[in-house]
């Protein structure tokens, strides 16, 4: 089996208890738990229909091949250019996930890098997106969950305080990046 696959398995009681204290309600401890030096998430690209479920990162480190494919995934989905994400986008990503009690939930792309010619393209449709923004340096990045209220997720992510964090719930996505502490 490919390292960077999905762990499977680790449902049991001492996969459990190993993150968290004795639990007595069994639907809390049959949620899955990915031990803390593993980096695993799961995307759905709403652009393309494109989905990964990759682990990215073992034993604290990271794992080239797998990073190149979350770069593929996240592409500018309009021109096609692959950048390189920061790995510490991808570390938030999962303890996003976590902190939400979906470690291994999909995240649903909305805009990974965008190059900058689609960035200056959209910022003159919309002043809600920067002109520097932190898309074009692989640095943030457009989501929303499977099974995860948008609003819990905003508030996860604010909680977390990595980066900046955007809530846009009309358009139906949370915007978090490895820049300066923020939110709007």
């Amino acid at each position: 089996m490919s390292r960077r696959r999905v762990l499977t398995g680790l449902v049991g009681a001492a996969a459990a208890t190993a993150v968290l204290p004795a639990l007595s309600t069994p639907a809390i401890a049959a949620v899955p738990r990915i031990p803390a030096d593993v980096g695993r998430l799961k995307f759905k690209n709403l652009h393309t229909g494109e989905m990964l479920d990759v682990t990215y990162r073992e034993e604290g480190h990271y794992l080239p091949d797998a990073l190149g494919e979350i770069n593929h995934i996240l592409r500018d989905h309009r021109t096609g250019d692959i950048y390189e994400m920061d790995r510490e986008l991808m570390d938030l990503l999962t303890d996003l996930a976590a902190s939400v009690d979906r470690p291994m939930g999909t995240f649903n792309i909305i805009s990974g890098y965008r190059s900058p010619k689609t960035n200056a393209t959209l910022a003159a449709k919309s002043n809600g997106v920067a002109r520097k923004s932190y898309h074009m340096r692989g640095m943030a990045i457009d989501v929303s969950m499977d099974g995860v209220d948008l609003m819990d997720l905003h508030k996860a992510a604010l909680r977390l305080k990595r980066g900046g964090v955007g809530d846009y719930p009309r358009s139906g996505f949370i915007h978090v990046d490895t820049g300066r502490v923020r939110s709007w």
